[in-house]
Formats: C-alpha cells, sequence, structure tokens
C-alpha cells in the first residue's frame, strides 16, 4: 500500500498535480488514489504509455482502473508514428486546458523526466524537421555508427553529444537532425524555452521506494506480465515489421521477447534478460530524479 502523501500535499490543490517516479514504483495507484480525493482526471506522462501495441509490456491501466477516473492520453498513438516531447507536450497542453475548462484537477502521471522538465522548465519551438533529413540523419548514423556518429555531433553541438546517454540513438540522430535542417544546435533551441505550467500553477511528488524494494517489483511485475500475454503483444508488434529506429520497439522486455521469438533465447533467458533492463532502468530514473527535481517532496515507502 503507498505511504501517506507529504504533509498537507492535498490542501488547496492547485490546477495541476504532478507525480513522477521509477517504474514499477507504485505511481498509478497513487494517482488513482489522488484523483478519487480531489476529483481529478488522470493523464499519462510516460513515453511508451502512450502507444497503443504495448499495453501488457508498459503497464498501461487496465479498464478497471480507467474507469474509475478520467483517462488521458494513454494507448492513443499507433507504434507506427512516433511521437516526440514536442508533439506529447502539445497534446498535454490541450488536455490540462479541457481539464481545467470542466473545473477538475489534473494528475500528471508517469516516469518519462524529460516530460515534467518540459512541464515545468520548458521546451523550445523546434521547427519541423523534413522527413528527408531525417532519414539522412538515420542514414548517416547506420554508415558511421554510434562512436563516430556522437564525434560528428560534436562537431556542430558538443553539449548534446556529451549529455545523451550511450545507446540512445533516438535522441543522438534527433539532435543532428534539428541542426541539418534548421543550422543551429538543438541546445540553443532548447535554451530559450518556457515552462508550460505557470509558478504556482503545479505541485510535485516523487514516489521514490527503497531501492531493493524496488527492483523486486520490478522482477515480480515482469512475471505478470509474461502471464498476461506480453510475449503475445511481442509478437504482433514485431510481426508490423515497423523501422529499427520507432521509439515502441525500445520498450523496456520487447528487445529480449523478440529473441524469444526468434528462437534466439528460452523465455526463461529472455525474462531475465528484462528484468535486469528493467531494474537498469528504474535505477537511472531514481538518480534523475534525485537530480532534477531534489526540491520535490518525496514518497518512500
Amino acid at each position: 500500500m503507498t505511504a501517506p502523501l507529504p504533509a498537507g500535499w492535498l490542501q488547496d490543490p492547485p490546477a495541476v498535480l504532478l507525480v513522477a517516479g521509477p517504474t514499477a514504483s507504485g505511481k498509478s495507484a497513487l494517482a488513482l488514489r489522488i484523483a478519487a480525493e480531489v476529483g481529478g482526471d488522470i493523464v499519462n506522462a510516460d513515453s511508451m504509455q502512450v502507444y497503443a501495441d504495448l499495453q501488457i509490456l508498459t503497464a498501461r491501466p487496465a479498464a478497471a482502473e480507467a474507469a474509475r477516473a478520467p483517462h488521458h492520453l494513454y494507448g492513443v498513438a499507433d507504434a507506427a508514428d512516433p511521437w516526440s516531447v514536442g508533439r506529447w507536450l502539445s497534446a498535454a497542453r490541450e488536455v490540462l486546458a479541457a481539464i481545467a475548462a470542466r473545473g477538475r484537477t489534473a494528475i500528471m502521471v508517469g516516469g518519462t523526466g524529460l516530460y515534467f522538465r518540459a512541464l515545468t522548465q520548458g521546451l523550445a519551438d523546434i521547427p519541423p524537421v523534413p522527413a528527408d533529413v531525417r532519414a539522412r540523419a538515420e542514414a548517416l548514423f547506420d554508415d558511421l555508427g554510434e562512436a563516430l556518429f556522437r564525434e560528428r555531433l560534436a562537431e556542430v553541438d558538443p553539449p548534446a553529444a556529451a549529455r545523451i546517454a550511450p545507446g540512445d540513438r533516438q535522441r543522438l540522430t534527433r539532435a543532428f537532425e534539428v541542426w541539418s535542417a534548421s543550422g543551429a544546435p538543438l541546445t540553443r533551441w532548447q535554451a530559450g524555452s518556457a515552462p508550460a505550467l505557470a509558478a504556482g500553477a503545479w505541485r510535485g511528488v516523487v514516489v521514490e521506494p527503497p531501492r531493493e524494494t524496488l527492483y523486486a517489483r520490478c522482477d515480480a511485475r515482469f512475471l505478470g506480465m509474461i502471464e498476461a500475454g506480453a510475449l503475445d503483444e511481442v509478437e504482433r508488434l514485431v510481426t508490423r515489421g515497423l523501422p529499427a529506429s520507432s521509439p515502441a520497439l525500445k520498450a523496456l522486455g520487447v528487445s529480449a521477447l523478440a529473441a524469444c521469438l526468434r528462437g534466439d533465447i528460452s523465455l526463461a533467458e529472455a525474462t531475465a534478460q528484462a528484468q535486469m533492463e528493467t531494474r537498469r532502468y528504474a535505477k537511472r530514473q531514481l538518480t534523475w530524479f534525485r537530480r532534477q527535481t531534489a526540491d520535490w517532496p518525496r514518497i518512500s515507502g
């Protein structure tokens, strides 16, 4: 059961309540509890839960949970239609305006740190990137490989090349294509952004269980996903023949279960691999929220 909210956190709630935290930490259950107390709508702030193809592996709220409070931006995108942070933010602005117009509180819940940063610190209004420019950036990455591509990016946007994590092809190519299309580095575009939520219009909390407890929850939840049909879900996804760069294919567990479907590894091996991947991701999320939301109150139960 979720630990109590910080004292007074729900008193005179602002228009938007932000519930952040790592995967498997109990954020969704807490959001439902808050929605019941304040009469609010729940808004997705998880980059993978926007995809309709990934009900099980992303732990998207089930029908019974969704029936307890209005839910928004869950399963709204096809896996072939990649959503960027900017696209999510644009959709979130519309949803928040509609919720406010009905006189209700919005409870935004998720584990995608960049979404919360866009809301509270801002996201640059970057010009659209033409499809041919995007294709050239992808082709260059394929030709050079990550190490040389990162060096090429460092020539035009050194801060982006330095901060983007190893293996994050999507953000590496995104930074390069923005420079290619606009003539200005992504870092410069991001420097002048304004937050989507005004000061005083929101209040945040981070769900931060003890690490070993969180890891155990990650492992147990993935076992539950397997029992619920995650392997069939991945089979339906991979048979679509989506480009390797599709964000939906980066969802936790997809790569391991796809390898199992190809016969490369056993289901037990795939499960262990996906559990390890999930624990590592949860650790990175914990680190991000500790650094980026240090002044938000914590729920550590």
